[in-house]
């Protein structure tokens, strides 16, 4: 089974604690005390940690003045690492060498360049090929309704109000640029969804003048999927082409949703829940095509949660000797290339982690930033070794903070848990997926093998 990530609360950097994300391991076993007064044998990589007092090999790449900066934060992942050690957990599954001798954290700019979004949807949003700022003028404030609710008493609702009206205010004076951004054969549904939209702001006015708070947030929440299937509309065809050595492969050209239905053991509170999955295809085309396709052969279906440790959910690893998927058509193992689609770029880097590529300040176009990321497990050494293992990230560390996370650009994100990501954490090994279903999107699926006889 493609093992993953282990951490339970983050209040201290004692608390750190990380298990590989991938899918074979030849490990040894230590004989551990733990941070909780028994001593336990569990599996570690060959993680040694450094500190900058050790030799390190040269980063050519980097000046003399972000020298000190670069060993600082190579002895803060090494000794939370270590300590990740001493509480009886394994490390994360990455090559030694890649700890050992290449920085794990951007920029400091980019880690202080202002608050991560973390809501699914946002990301979501902000994730679509496109560049309209006048969409993004109408977006803004409706998203940043949230952060006035957090506001105590009825000026919560004032801040929100004037959150609204900006908005309305921004798709009156942009209305003929959004539109004209439509791509031609969407032009009709992107108006009507405006027109909702523009009317739909007026009923959240009123909610908020009438001071009904329970009703906001389902409002914003509307208000938020119109603005979404406007920018939905505005993408003209998939935008760039899939290099040649994969395009034979199931890929998802444009977004789908499923919804998995999870069958809830010894829990008195939750007994079944759906979790509804968008995928997105635009930005991970490969990997959530393989996952797609994976869906419509019912590969999931019947299949239990195999790793719930209050930091990730993990399944995917099927019955017998096989870690993946095999093909029935070829009777191997089907695996899929690392894919990471970058901020700037117009296509995802495929076979490489953006630390191997060099690309130590770059930010993923899907970040480890929400509650119920999805992503692909894959073997440690193997960048090309996924295959049906995924799992969620549910937690932050130190090590994994939104926008500044070391997961990303190592394990390729397709998706986020959009509607009961909560419950997430409430799931258990053992645990039963009673069904995975395709609900919205299976037409962009090209190339799809579950079609094809055996």
């Amino acid at each position: 089974m493609a093992e993953l990530l282990s951490c339970h609360h983050f209040s201290s950097i004692s608390a750190i604690a990380h298990k590989p994300i991938n899918q074979k391991l030849q490990s040894k076993h230590i004989f551990i005390g733990n941070s909780f007064g028994r001593n336990t044998i569990d599996s570690v990589k060959c993680l040694r940690p450094i500190c900058a007092s050790q030799k390190l090999p040269p980063f050519e790449h980097l000046n003399k003045q972000r020298d000190v900066l670069i060993k600082l934060q190579e002895c803060a992942v090494s000794v939370a690492l270590a300590v990740g050690l001493l509480t009886g957990v394994p490390v994360l599954g990455w090559p030694c060498q890649a700890i050992a001798s290449t920085p794990a954290f951007p920029d400091v700019a980019v880690l202080i360049s202002g608050p991560p979004i973390k809501d699914p949807g946002a990301l979501l949003r902000y994730a679509l090929p496109i560049d309209n700022k006048a969409i993004r003028d109408v977006q803004k404030p409706l998203e940043d309704i949230t952060d006035s609710l957090k506001i105590a008493g009825n000026k919560a609702l004032e801040s929100a109000e004037r959150n609204v009206r900006q908005a309305s205010r921004a798709l009156k004076q942009g209305r003929t640029t959004i539109v004209a951004g439509l791509a031609k054969s969407k032009v009709d549904d992107g108006i009507d969804l405006l027109n909702k939209l523009e009317n739909g702001m007026d009923g959240l006015i009123k909610i908020l003048e009438d001071k009904s708070r329970d009703k906001v947030a389902p409002k914003q929440k509307e208000l938020l999927n119109y603005v979404g299937g406007v920018e939905e509309d505005m993408v003209d065809g998939f935008p760039y082409e899939v290099p040649e050595e994969y395009s034979n492969m199931p890929l998802l050209k444009g977004r789908a949703a499923v919804d998995m239905k999870v069958k809830v053991k010894d829990n008195p509170n939750l007994e079944e829940c759906v979790f509804h999955i968008v995928l997105d295809g635009y930005n991970a085309p490969v990997t959530a095509g393989n996952f797609v396709d994976l869906v419509e052969r019912h590969f999931y279906d019947g299949m239990e949660i195999q790793r719930a440790d209050g930091f990730v959910v993990q399944t995917g690893d099927p019955e017998g000797p096989a870690e993946g998927f095999i093909d029935p058509s070829t009777e191997k193992t089907r695996t899929i290339p690392l894919e990471i689609m970058v901020d700037g770029e117009k296509a995802p880097f495929y076979g490489q982690t953006l630390e191997e590529l060099g690309l130590y300040k770059a930010q993923t176009r899907l970040p480890f930033n929400a509650f119920g990321t999805m992503a692909m497990a894959r073997e440690e050494f193997e960048d090309n070794s996924a295959s049906s293992q995924i799992f969620w990230l549910l937690k932050e560390s130190e090590l994994t903070p939104s926008n500044a996370n070391i997961l990303d650009g190592r394990y390729a994100v397709f998706g986020y848990v959009t509607e009961n990501e909560d419950f997430l954490a409430d799931l258990k090994v053992g645990d039963v997926i009673e069904s995975v279903k395709v609900v919205s999107g299976l037409e962009n699926l090209a190339n799809p093998s579950y079609k094809i006889a055996g």
